[in-house]
Order: C-alpha cells, then structure tokens, then sequence
C-alpha cells in the first residue's frame, strides 16, 4: 500500500534496517538510529541499483515520487539515473574547485615559468588581488561581463584609469588561461575592452635642453644624500637604461675588463639579455661604488638589507630633493634625454640608438632581416655620450 504523510511521521526505528514500501520502485528505508531515507530500486542494463533522493522529512513524499518519476523517464531514454547523479556530482565539485581565485593564484606561478621579472609578478598579483576581492568566490564559468565591470569601475571611481585598464587585462588574461585550460567558454572581460575610461598618454618628463641638463647634472654631482644615490643618478644619466634594470644590476654583470654590462633576459622588458658598453666616465663611477659597496651581490642595495636592491622610488626621490618636480625631470626621463640628443645631433643611426635603449623593432618584416646589434657604433655612441654630458656639465 502507498505510503502517507500520516504513515511517515508514525514510522519508529527497529532493531534492525527497516525498508517501507510506497510505489514504483520507492521506498523508505528506516535505520536503527532513527533516520529516515529515500531510496529507488531499479534495474538497468539487468543489474539491480539502489539511488538515494536524501531523508525524511527533508524531503517529503511528493518531492521523493517526483524524484522517483524523473529517473523512471531517463531510464525510458536507456540513461542510468544513478550514473547522471554522479556525473552531475562531479560537475558541481569541478565548478567549485575552478573559482576565480584559484585560476589567479595560478596565474603567477605561470608567468615565474615563463621567466617574467619578479616585480611583473608582484604588480600582476597585485592587480589580480582587487578582483579576487569581488569575485575570487565565485565559479569561473558564473562571471559574466557586468560583474566585472562592476569591479573595475570602482578602481576607475578614484580617478586610476590606467590601473583599471591594467586590471581588466590581467582579469582578461586569467579567462584566456582558463578556457585554454578547459574550464571555461569564454572570455567576458574581452567585452570590455571599449566599456572603461582610456587614461590620457603622459610622456615621462625629461630635460632636453643642454643648458637645463647642465645644471641637472652639476645639481647632481652635489648630491648630499647617499653616496650610492648620486652615483645611480650619475650612471642613469651615462647609461639611459630603464631605472628598474639599475638599480637591480649585480656585480657579475659588469666586465671590468671588457667594459660591458650584460642585463640578463629575465630582467628585461622585452625578455632578450642586452649588453650595454661602459664608457670610462661609467667605469670610474663604478670604481668608486666597489670601493663603498662590496658586501653584496647588488651595485645598489636597500639601506635596510644588502640582500635586496635599492627601492624603485629613491632615484625620483633624489630629484625631489634637488628641486625638480616630477613634472621637469623622471629617473626614466634620461632615456629620453638620451633620445631626443642622439637622435639630433645627426651622429648615429637611428637603430643604433634604439638598440642602446633596448628597444625591440616592432615592423615584424624589418626585424626579420635585422639581426645586427650595431655593437661597434654603439660602443662609439656611449664615448659620444659621456663626452657630450662632460661638456653640457662644464657649459
């Protein structure tokens, strides 16, 4: 006979498990402890199978013949009720283990493999850190596009449109990495490509003017903070590398006796290894920095521990003291200076002077047939270099 509600809430444990009948296959199974379970006997493929749809009174009889009546239509279609449950089981463990969180914890660690600098983690971990906030929880196949819009217009809300077009990016690569993976479809921070603020491009301030660059450098020649500091601002100015390459070069890098610096590709911007040509002016400053610093692995190290590099801010620092503001003169703004000079004093090749700066040829076909360093001319180029600075410095 079919159960009842009546018939249910009077079932009472025995010694043993107890099985109530109701219909189709149903029953109720009643355990020695009082709990009360849903179950379906069926037959697929001519092996006897048990599916549970969960307890009494969770559950009520309705729900349970309901239950009973959808796995009786799959088995019509010859699908097993039981397999479908695990399969859908599975599913529901698959989209919780790929959250958004885990995929960008992950992203890191592929970008170390992939031998991207250290700071490049840290800013994309950074950056990656303000969505997790949002969304980290949430399954990767569940985000879609106004949800993250939502997260990067509170970072656009405080005037930081690069830093959201950055964000978008990172959360755009991290897509790209799950649905190379599997585990997602598709990319719905690509639908927001043209949603943000584009930020106004802002050249980084640099002197160009020989008069003006004279008395910079004589302001920094006298420089009274730390010798180490006026010594990285004297070689920034030689050198016009990038001020992150600087302050983290080591020792092993410098050829005394060949006057080279090797950068290694995992410290550059475009991953390649350069080597830059030291003129005299560079090795006497050099000479003068081993003398004060010889107890660690860094040319410039941190105030605070000779196992780590000079801070990325102290350069520009340095400048404030001296009286230029941000909006007159950068660390990075000597590339420039560099630039701009070499490229009017009609001396030099223009790829001669874009090869010192460690710029890569963006026409793919011109690269192509390009394979030269133009090592010699740039050797002639850093003395043309030194002596020019010598004398905007004596003007």
């Amino acid at each position: 006979m079919p159960l009842n509600d009546a018939k249910l809430r009077n079932l009472k444990p025995k010694a043993k498990t107890d099985k109530v009948s109701d219909s189709g296959g149903l029953y109720i199974e009643v355990t020695p402890t009082g709990s009360r379970l849903w179950r379906l006997k069926y037959r697929f493929e001519g092996r006897e199978k048990r599916l549970s749809f969960g307890p009494y009174p969770a559950v009520l009889l309705a729900d349970a013949r309901e239950a009973r009546d959808k796995a009786k239509a799959m088995l019509a279609k010859e699908i097993d009720p039981g397999a479908a449950k695990q399969a859908e089981k599975q599913a529901r463990r698959a989209i919780a283990e790929h959250i958004f969180e885990k995929l960008a914890d992950g992203f890191p660690e592929k970008g170390r493999q992939e031998g991207r600098a250290k700071a490049t983690q840290t800013k994309n971990a950074w950056l990656l850190d303000m969505a997790k906030a949002d969304f980290g929880n949430v399954a990767i196949i569940e985000i879609r596009p106004p949800m993250i819009l939502d997260c990067l217009r509170k970072v656009e809300a405080k005037g930081n449109y690069e830093t959201a077009q950055r964000l978008r990016a990172k959360i755009s690569a991290v897509f790209r990495f799950a649905v190379a993976s599997g585990v997602a479809e598709f990319d719905p921070a690509q639908a927001l490509r043209d949603a943000l603020i584009r930020p106004k491009p802002k050249s980084r301030a640099a002197i160009i003017e020989k008069t003006a660059l004279g008395a910079l450098l004589r302001a920094i020649d006298g420089f009274e903070g730390q010798v180490t500091t006026r010594i990285a601002l004297q070689l920034q100015a030689l050198l016009a590398q990038r001020p992150g390459e600087l302050r983290r070069a080591e020792w092993t890098e410098i050829d005394f006796g060949n006057a080279v610096w090797t950068i290694p590709a995992d410290r550059m911007k475009m991953r390649l290894p350069h080597s830059v040509p030291l003129p005299k002016q560079a090795l006497a400053f050099l000479d003068d920095l081993r003398r004060i610093n010889c107890n660690g692995s860094f040319l410039f190290p941190s105030l605070r521990s000779f196992h780590r590099p000079m801070s990325e801010n102290t350069q520009n620092a340095a400048l404030r003291r001296l009286g230029y503001s941000d909006e007159e003169m950068t660390a990075h703004g000597f590339r420039a200076t560099f630039s701009t000079l070499a490229n009017e004093s009609n001396l030099w090749h223009p790829d001669a002077i874009e090869r010192a700066l460690a710029h890569v040829e963006s026409n793919q076909v011109r690269k192509a047939y390009d394979r030269g360093t133009h090592w010699e001319e740039r050797v002639k180029l850093a003395d043309w270099w030194a002596r020019f600075l010598a004398k905007a410095r004596a003007s």
